[in-house]
Formats: C-alpha cells, structure tokens, sequence
C-alpha cells in the first residue's frame, strides 16, 4: 500500500497542556529517533481551543505504522494518554499530492517500479 496519513483530535483534560506537550515532545522525539519511515508527525495547538490538540501524521506503509505502533516512545505514549484526555477521534487520509516531505516521491505518487 501507498503512503498514507492519519488526523487524530485530542480534547484535553482541563489543565492538562502542558503536560500533554511535554509527553509530546519525548514522543515526537523518539520518532524523529527510531521510526524513518514516519514520514511526518506533527502536534499543533488549535487556536481559540487550549485543550485541543491535532496530530497529522505520514506514514510511507502500512507496514510503517506498525512499526510506529509497535516502538517504545509510542507504546509509553499510549499507555498514558488516559491520563491527558478525555476523547480521541481519528482520521484516516489517502495521500493526493504533497510537497516537503521526505520519502514523499513524485509529489506523493508511489515510486516507479
């Protein structure tokens, strides 16, 4: 399968942002660190909503997000983030066109071959 991504709201715990971020950046790091074919993973704030995060994240496979899903920086994320939140609602996206991102090839059309 072709490069994919997935959209995840997190609605917050009131007070809990800042916590949230600091987990968030471990995260991202241990990402960054161990997982080259997460092509993208990004936490942003909504503006007006504190206690709202959005994650987009990129994934060059199927087998990608497993990979992602099966790392120690994700599973200790996921063993806590009951503790942060109160709802999770996730999309999953096809990837149309992009610019950017490495590992996106021919503007996210899958490699020749």
């Amino acid at each position: 399968m072709s490069q994919f991504g997935m959209v995840v709201r997190f609605t917050l715990r009131p007070g809990r942002a800042e916590a949230f971020d600091a987990l968030m950046r471990d995260t991202v790091a241990g990402i960054a660190a161990h997982e080259p074919h997460t092509l993208a993973y990004a936490v942003h704030a909504l503006d007006g909503e504190p206690d709202v995060r959005f994650f987009y994240e990129l994934y060059a496979s199927e087998d990608a997000l497993a990979e992602h899903e099966s790392q120690a920086t994700t599973r200790a994320f996921l063993d806590r983030v009951d503790d942060f939140v109160t709802s999770v609602e996730v999309q999953r996206l096809r990837l149309v066109t992009a610019t950017g991102i490495v590992g996106v090839t021919d503007a996210g059309a899958p490699a020749p071959g």
